[in-house]
């Protein structure tokens, strides 16, 4: 009888075509769990049983044909199409480690990324596909009832208490070396470990610093601390400058998204570990990630001596970088060796969530009520690009019922509510509203449409903790007086910008206005002119809100 074949794969690494070894038909195929991973399996080749049933979403799959070994195999087969959902044989390769495990779409299941592990695996049809050649039927029953299986593990919620999104920024640069990037590890692992990480706890990934900035590892590739410690056991030495200020922007702008994790309400941080100091400018890192909500801890070790004080950029770059400069943020150790004294306090620090001062912004934080001018004047066709200006100011902000709130009123002689701050907690409905928005047509009394907005739409959000702005847009003067409403929500806490266009008198625009009058106060002479201003008042209620933090 001629002997049956492996199918040759060359994906970066090669497998030979070898003769199976006589007698290995009809073994039984070992029975695993939806959960079994590769690295479960200590044999260069192996026939398993993947139970049906198992959850798509449960599925933790990394690479696409290759697949690192801490993937689910079942995920895996699935994944590749070598069986459904239902199950079957599955046979399993083992593979060398790579890098850059891809991610992709197939079957149900969505892949994910991973920078570098230390082995692989890749699956073809089980024993089935041996039948044939063979002319034996092959059981795909369970073992006998004697041999014990292995429990499904059930995933830890973990520690819900301290809920955050952390990503820790280590230092790979020649700056730290070999030796001290290990011990570094080891100290992540531990904090890592205490966190108590678990689906309904906190989530952690890894970024290291180096001459370029690499992502390890995403908030969403791991949510057991097991997983965690092999991934982070996993991560090699880059070595390069340690240019921690791009490392930190780069996590600030890419790290934190809904592809890769995070999660809508819980705080973000990035513990940034400096062994020595940066090699470039962190101040203006530090800026970007105050404005995208992230709250900066730095964990410096070993800080310069007098005598190398000379070669650092910016010798307050600890107290430049952090969140808030009042001690919480930033946490000293003097080397890496016995840290394990320095873990708990750490943890502690990043469990205590009402010291996270920098997870509210001005995207995430505010409240905008828009105050049109509906009056004749204006026209149809101009009105359309008002509505235009508004959505690209509102379109901006993370709107949500924990979120930014948008409101708008139409005036004229009168007033009418389009929809108040609790009306709609999403942006495509705010959007859609705004569009459909109906022109009234009629006279302009800003100042009574300034008290009406003040009162019925302000009023209800007293107890809000976000920052309340208005912002008027018209086309004229108005018939009324607009010095004392604008004065009254100005006492209310309410910041405005006025938004002049055509024959609106600068005078009004400027009573209106908070102070400093000449950034709160805008005017074009044409309708088209109001889309450049759209960044304007954006960068000035992020300049208002990031001011009223201080």
């Amino acid at each position: 009888m001629s002997a049956a074949w492996i199918p040759v794969l060359c994906l970066g690494v090669c497998l030979l075509l070898l003769p199976e070894p006589a007698g290995s038909q009809g073994a039984v195929p070992i029975a695993i769990t939806c959960f079994t991973r590769g690295l479960d399996i200590r044999k260069e080749k192996a026939d398993v049983l993947c139970p049906g049933g198992c959850a798509l979403e449960e599925f933790s799959v990394f690479g696409n044909i290759v697949y690192a070994s801490v993937s689910s195999i079942c995920g895996a087969a699935v994944h590749r199409g070598v069986i459904s959902i239902s199950g079957g044989p599955v046979r399993i390769y083992s593979l060398p480690g790579r890098e850059n495990y891809s991610s992709v779409a197939a079957n149900g299941i969505q892949s994910q990324t991973l920078s570098r592990w230390s082995a692989s695996f890749t699956v073809t049809k089980g024993k089935s596909g041996t039948q044939e050649a063979t002319g034996q039927a092959v059981s795909t029953a369970r073992p006998p009832t004697g041999k014990r299986l292995k429990k499904t593990p059930e995933k830890k919620t973990g520690n819900k208490d301290c809920k955050a999104d952390i990503a820790f920024l280590i230092d790979g640069s020649f700056n730290i070396g070999q030796r001290r990037f290990n011990l570094q590890k080891n100290f992540v692992g531990k904090v890592a470990l205490m966190l108590g990480i678990g689906t309904e706890g906190p989530h952690v990934g890894l970024v290291q610093a180096s001459e370029h900035p690499k992502i390890e590892f995403y908030l969403k590739n791991f949510t057991s601390a097991k997983d965690v410690l092999f991934a982070i056991k996993e991560v090699g030495f880059r070595g390069g400058n340690s240019n921690t200020g791009k490392a930190l922007k780069h996590t600030a702008q890419n790290f934190f998204t809904a592809d890769t994790g995070v999660r809508r309400g819980i705080p973000k941080v990035v513990v940034v570990f400096i062994d020595g100091w940066p090699s470039d400018d962190i101040e203006e890192a530090g800026i970007v990630a105050r404005e995208f909500g992230v709250n900066v801890f730095i964990v410096s070790v070993a800080k310069p001596i007098p005598e190398e004080l000379g070669m650092v950029q910016d010798v307050a770059f600890v107290d430049k970088a952090v969140c808030r400069n009042n001690g919480f943020f930033s946490y000293h150790m003097p080397n890496w060796f016995g840290t394990t004294k320095y873990v708990k306090p750490l943890v502690q620090k990043l469990c205590t969530h009402e010291q996270m001062m920098c997870s509210k912004t001005c995207y995430n934080s505010v409240n905008i009520a828009f105050l049109i001018d509906g009056s004749s004047s204006v026209g149809d066709s101009n009105f359309r690009l008002m509505l235009e200006f508004v959505s690209n100011i509102a379109k901006t902000f993370e709107i949500s019922d924990i979120g930014a709130k948008i409101a708008a009123v139409q005036f004229t002689y009168d007033q009418r509510t389009e929809f108040s701050f609790t009306d709609y907690s999403t942006k495509e409905n705010v959007l859609a509203v705004i569009r459909n928005i109906r022109y009234m047509s009629g006279g302009t009394a800003t100042g009574d449409a300034i008290s009406f907005t003040v009162r019925n739409v302000f009023g209800p959000m007293r107890e809000s903790p976000n920052k309340n702005f208005l912002v008027i847009v018209t086309d004229g003067q108005s018939y009324d007086d607009v010095r004392g409403p604008a004065a009254a929500a100005h006492d209310a806490g309410i910041t405005i910008f006025s938004v002049g266009v055509a024959w609106a008198p600068l005078d009004d625009l400027k009573d209106m206005a908070s102070k400093p009058k000449e950034s709160h106060a805008f005017f074009t002479r044409e309708f088209t002119g109001l889309e450049p201003i759209v960044s304007d008042v954006i960068r000035g209620i992020c300049r208002d809100f990031l001011e009223s933090q201080q």
